[in-house]
C-alpha cells in the first residue's frame, strides 16, 4: 500500500475521532462568533457552542440546505473577506441562480491535499501522465484534478473537454497513463478511438481512469475495464464542499472520506435522524477546516451508505459507498447538474410556449442526450414552419444559457402532453447504464 500522508491516513480510529472533535469544536465557536448566518441559525435552534461536548453532539447542530446558498447569493455566506479570497468557482443553481464558492489560499491547499491523498490511494504518483478531460473554468473538476495531480508529482495533460480525436492522438503521443473525466466521455472517447483505428487497451499506455461528475454503475465499470484495459475509480465531491475531493482506493470499495477534512453522517431523509452503519440514507457533510465558505451538516441530497470499518488497504478513514440516487429530482447531464425547476424557469420566460413540458433523457452512443418537449401557447400555434423554427431556436438558446448544456427542443400542440392528478411526472429518464 502507498499512502500520501501515512501519519494521517493510517491514524488509529480513536485518535481520528479526537481530532475531528477538536476541529468541530473550533469550527462551531468560530462560526457562532463571526458568521451572522450561523449565529442566527444556532440561536434559532437553541444550541450554543458549549453544548458540543463530544463528537456525537454534531446532531444538535442545525442542517444546512441548498436553499441557504441561494438565499445568500452571491457571497453573503462567506466568512472570509474579499481580500482573503484567491479564487471563485461557480456551479449551476436550481432557479437560474448559480452557487458561488469562494476559496482562500488555505482552502485551495486543503482541497489539493485531499486530492493528493485520493489520487495516491488509486495508485497514481510520480511517473504518471494524467490527462485531465474535465472542463476547466467555473466548473471545479478540471482545476481540482489538475492541482491534485501536480501535487503528487505526476505530469498533467490539461486537455479539458472536447476535440476528442486530438485528445486520443495526444494520449498516444505523450503516453498518458491515466485520465480524469466523466464516465460517459470516456465511453465516447473509446468509440471515437475505434473509428480512428486505435485501441485504448492495446495502443496506449492508459491504465487508470478517475471518473465522476455523473452517476455510473458497477456494470459500467466492468464494461469499461474489460473494453479499455483500465482500472476505473469513482471520484466524489460537490462544488459546495470545494469540488471533487474523495476517490476509491485500489480496493474499489467506496470513497475514503478524510476524517480530518470532513465529518460525514448518513441520515434518514425524512426524520433527519442518523441511520445505522451500512443502511442507506442521505449523505450529510461538515467540512471541518474550510475558511471562506464553511459548511456544517450540509444535506447534499445523495443517497448512500457508510462503512466505518478499516479498509483492507490499511487506511482507517470511513468509506462512503457508491451513490445510489438522490432525494430530489436533479438530473446529471454530461457532468452538469440540471433541475426541472431550472428548465421551467427558462421556459416561463418565453411567451410563445405554454406551461406544460416534459424532459426526456436518453443515451445516444456513450453520451447523454436531453430533449425538452414543450407545448406551444395557443396564440403561437401555427402551421408555418419558419415560425415554429424561430420559436424552437429561441427556446434552445434560452435553455443553453440557463443550463450550460445543450437541450434539443420539440414543440408540440397545446394540450398534447400528459396531465396528471397530483404530482406531475416532468422527467422521463431512458438511460440504462
Amino acid at each position: 500500500m502507498r499512502s500520501w500522508d501515512p501519519r494521517i491516513e493510517e491514524m488509529p480510529v480513536a485518535e481520528l475521532k479526537k481530532m475531528q472533535y477538536r476541529l468541530l469544536k473550533t469550527l462551531v465557536y468560530r462560526l457562532y462568533s463571526f458568521s451572522p448566518f450561523y449565529h442566527d441559525r444556532m440561536k434559532a435552534h437553541k444550541v450554543h457552542p458549549d453544548d458540543i461536548k463530544e463528537l456525537s453532539d454534531v446532531k444538535k447542530l442545525p442542517f444546512m440546505f441548498k436553499k441557504d446558498l441561494r438565499d445568500n447569493y452571491p457571497d453573503k455566506f462567506f466568512t472570509a473577506s474579499r481580500e482573503e479570497l484567491v479564487r471563485y468557482h461557480v456551479s449551476s443553481g436550481t432557479t437560474g441562480k448559480p452557487t458561488v464558492v469562494g476559496y482562500t489560499e488555505n482552502d485551495i491547499a486543503l482541497w489539493t491535499n485531499s486530492l493528493a491523498r485520493a489520487l495516491t490511494s488509486a495508485g497514481l504518483g510520480r511517473g504518471d501522465t494524467i490527462q485531465v478531460s474535465y472542463g476547466y473554468g467555473l466548473f471545479t473538476g478540471g482545476l481540482g484534478l489538475h492541482y491534485g495531480a501536480e501535487r503528487i508529482g505526476a505530469t498533467v495533460l490539461p486537455t479539458s473537454v472536447g476535440n476528442t480525436e486530438r485528445q486520443i492522438e495526444l494520449m498516444q503521443d505523450l503516453g498518458s497513463t491515466a485520465i480524469a473525466c466523466t464516465p460517459s466521455y470516456l465511453l465516447h472517447m473509446g468509440e471515437v478511438a475505434e473509428k480512428m483505428g486505435v485501441s485504448i487497451a492495446k495502443d496506449t499506455k492508459m491504465r487508470t481512469a478517475i471518473l465522476g461528475a455523473e452517476p455510473w454503475t458497477e456494470k459500467m465499470r466492468e464494461r469499461m475495464e474489460s473494453w479499455l484495459g483500465i482500472k476505473a475509480y469513482d471520484i466524489y465531491g460537490t462544488s459546495e464542499l470545494s469540488g471533487p475531493m474523495f476517490t476509491e482506493c485500489t480496493e474499489q470499495k467506496g470513497f475514503h472520506i478524510w476524517s480530518d477534512i470532513a465529518l460525514t453522517e448518513v441520515i434518514d431523509p425524512k426524520s433527519g435522524e442518523p441511520v445505522a452503519p451500512g443502511e442507506h440514507g442521505e449523505l450529510t457533510v461538515t467540512i471541518l477546516q474550510k475558511e471562506a465558505m464553511p459548511m456544517i451538516r450540509y444535506r447534499i441530497g445523495d443517497i448512500t451508505s457508510m462503512d466505518e470499518e478499516p479498509c483492507p488497504c490499511g487506511r482507517t478513514h470511513p468509506r462512503v459507498h457508491r451513490i445510489e440516487g438522490r432525494v430530489d429530482d436533479m438530473l446529471i447531464i454530461r457532468g452538469i447538474n440540471v433541475f426541472p425547476s431550472q428548465v421551467e424557469h427558462a421556459l416561463m420566460g418565453v411567451p410563445e410556449v405554454g406551461q406544460h413540458f416534459q424532459i426526456v433523457v436518453d443515451r445516444k452512443g456513450a453520451l447523454d442526450d436531453m430533449m425538452v418537449r414543450v407545448e406551444l401557447a395557443p396564440a403561437s400555434f401555427s402551421d408555418k414552419i419558419t415560425d415554429i423554427m424561430q420559436i424552437r431556436n429561441k427556446v434552445e438558446h434560452r435553455l443553453m444559457n440557463y443550463l450550460n448544456v445543450k437541450a434539443n427542443v420539440e414543440l408540440v400542440e397545446p394540450g398534447s402532453l400528459p396531465r396528471f392528478e397530483g404530482k406531475s411526472k416532468k422527467v422521463v429518464d431512458r438511460r440504462s447504464l
